[in-house]
């Protein structure tokens, strides 16, 4: 018999994790809630402020976002997307503010402009296509573009300091972007949840073993690294937001969904400077474009951060080749993540991505001074003694079947849910937790279907998001509503 029979376990205290749990609570407060976290604290891997970009990602910055294709056009569709899931994000935290679940809004966001920087004539010809595909459409109707170097100068002073005079140069900007302290987000979430009787945390808990019953129900061992016993829990649902630990754990769960699913681990590095001087002459999150064969998550940009309330000014993230898939993960969590059915797409994508497995070798063998050389191309009188290097969280990329090359690396954020919608894990990386609220929409409606399409549910969701059921992308009239309400409930609409 089990020790205890809960509606829904949450494996895992991240950002996801909390977003699905308070979204249940709020639509429907007499599901018990159980939250299994391994370390010691909530959002101490993935979603710790050190540990992911903290953009609040709306593609307004983000090149990756609009790719170029051979004949110099520009393709928008995967921006528009981006933008509006993050609207759909900044809805509920606006909500959540407003009834007091979550705190002040500076305690876990800040303003901070969006910008794209490029230097080069083929680049700012791509930087201004850019510019004139995406601001023709109501998402990025504000964004901004030059090549005056004196408006360049008042949006990044930094980066226009010993500038080239003949380099051409060209910036977009987007006044209400933002700087997101996940981990904090995902505390105070988590603290909210505590306060209500169906919900229980468990720290220091990992899962041993889950098995699918006869009823459709979940049955998850427990293991307390404090004592080194096991529990046993029933649940009716289970969602694996673990981080770089979902796969692992849905190789576990032998659904019939999870096959052919692997994983490339990526870690990350930034440089930090603390010297008040140079942190307050930068209020901004410059990016710029990715080195070839770069992944996305290496897109180099100098932000303005503010982490645990403190500011801070960082640059990066320096790609690095591990096999560990969290940071307090193990060196073998690679080889043994390799499973016959996911072996062919392992190799598959293994050999037609050496350049990159090259490109992250070549990352970790990087000096100090090749990484300032790097940051100089967005602040040219950066100096060595000022920047000290931090070692940010792991993440793994998607590994899928393919047909024709036997395996896919996919660098995005992918739900895999069980046919009967008792089981749901989240696989994947960037735009990761800037996304997280509609991803997790996208598990209620998958995993509680019946119950998500009942009015009660229905009309407590157009509650907590006011957009619910409607296109952000294809309503200008909608978007400009909800945008104005949580650009004022969260304090965003500077300039």
């Amino acid at each position: 018999m089990p020790e205890q029979q809960v509606d829904v376990l949450l494996v895992g205290g991240g950002v996801m994790s909390a977003t699905l749990g308070t979204m249940l609570a709020q639509v429907d407060p007499s599901l018990s809630i159980l939250m299994a976290e391994r370390l010691d604290r909530v959002a101490a891997e993935s979603s710790d402020g050190w540990n992911n970009a903290g953009t609040g990602h709306a593609g307004y910055c983000e090149l990756n976002y609009t790719p170029q294709a051979a004949d110099g056009s520009v393709a928008i569709n995967r921006a528009l997307a981006i933008n509006a899931a993050f609207e759909t994000s900044l809805q509920l935290w606006s909500g959540l503010v407003e009834k007091r679940v979550l705190p002040e809004p500076t305690k876990f966001i800040n303003p901070a402009p969006h910008l794209s920087l490029v230097w080069g004539e083929n680049d700012v010809a791509f930087l201004r296509e850019r510019h004139a595909k995406l601001s023709a459409h109501h998402l990025f109707a504000d964004m901004q573009y030059s090549e005056d170097r004196g408006q360049l100068a008042e949006w990044m002073p930094l980066a226009m300091q010993q500038r080239d005079s003949a380099q051409a140069l060209a910036a977009t900007r987007v006044a209400y972007g933002s700087d997101v302290d996940f981990g904090a987000l995902t505390r105070h979430l988590v603290s909210a949840l505590q306060q209500h009787s169906n919900f229980e945390l468990r720290l220091k808990h990992e899962v041993a073993s889950l098995d699918r019953l006869k009823n459709g129900k979940w049955r998850v061992r427990l293991r307390d690294h404090q004592n080194g016993k096991d529990t046993v829990v029933e649940a009716g649902f289970v969602f694996l937001g673990a981080g770089g630990g979902a796969l692992p754990l849905l190789q576990k769960s032998g659904i019939a969904e999870s096959r052919g699913y692997g994983g490339f681990p990526v870690s990350g590095q930034w440089l930090v400077c603390n010297r008040p001087e140079v942190v307050s002459q930068h209020h901004a999150k410059v990016y710029g474009k990715a080195p070839l064969g770069a992944p996305p998550m290496s897109v180099p940009h100098l932000d303005t951060r503010i982490i645990d309330g403190k500011p801070a000014l960082l640059f990066g993230p320096f790609a690095g080749f591990t096999t560990k898939f969290q940071k307090r993960g193990s060196y073998l969590d690679l080889i043994s993540s390799i499973k016959p059915n996911n072996l062919k797409s392992m190799l598959g994508a293994g050999f037609h991505n050496m350049d990159l497995t090259r490109y992250l070798i070549g990352e970790v063998f990087q000096s100090h001074a090749e990484r300032v050389a790097a940051l100089r191309n967005f602040y040219p009188d950066a100096r060595e003694e000022d920047w000290t290097l931090a070692f940010a969280g792991k993440r793994v990329q998607i590994i899928k079947q393919c047909g024709e090359k036997w395996g896919k690396l996919e660098f995005g954020t992918e739900i895999v849910a069980a046919a009967d919608g008792s089981l749901a894990a989240l696989l994947g990386a960037s735009p990761g937790a800037s996304t997280s609220v509609p991803a997790m929409i996208d598990v209620l409606k998958r995993c509680f279907g019946k119950r998500f399409d009942e009015a009660a549910w229905r009309d407590k969701m157009q509650a907590l998001v006011p957009s619910y059921g409607q296109s952000l992308v294809e309503n200008a009239d909608l978007l400009h509503r909800v945008r104005q309400r949580t650009l004022s409930i969260l304090g965003l609409q500077r300039d």
